[in-house]
């Protein structure tokens, strides 16, 4: 699946910095030890790393509450760390909804509580040149249909 120009170098560059934590940390440890690593990691190739950083989720422009990303590069990516027995669509699913509230292109969910580093792009349903949902609470469902809002 070709990934849009733009986004490629910079997802490509946040996963060698995942590869890298993970070669040099192993499985094992919390996800907020790999979240420092990998702060680390980007800092050191010149990215803007952001932790913990607050989105806000409106409903009828009213504040119902906020996102907490978990990593934010660039003002463009979102990282979602994991540490479970695998990356579900769920997972998935929930990355979208937060590209959505955070208004950012594209995502990575990456898991390490396995020895082989797992992780899978999303990008958000209208910012992407990827087809475009019209009903996200599908985007669970759409993982299993193939859908190209993922790279599995």
């Amino acid at each position: 699946m070709t990934e849009q120009p733009s986004y490629a170098h910079l997802t490509g560059t946040i996963l060698e910095c995942c590869f890298e934590v993970m070669r040099e940390l192993g499985a094992g440890f919390l996800e907020s030890v790999y979240g420092n690593a990998i702060v680390i990691a980007l800092e050191q190739r010149g990215l803007k790393v952001e932790t913990e950083k607050a989105f806000e989720i409106y409903f009828r422009q009213q504040k119902i509450g906020r996102y907490i990303a978990d990593v934010v590069v660039n003002d463009t990516a979102i990282i979602e760390l994991k540490c479970c027995k695998a990356l579900s669509g769920e997972h998935l699913a929930q990355t979208i909804n937060y590209l959505s509230a955070a208004n950012l292109p594209v995502g990575l969910v990456v898991n390490f509580r396995r020895r082989n580093l797992e992780y899978k792009r999303v990008y958000h349903p209208l910012l992407s040149c990827r087809r475009v949902c019209a009903d996200p609470t599908r985007a669970a469902d759409l993982v299993a249909e193939g859908d190209p809002v993922f790279d599995l």
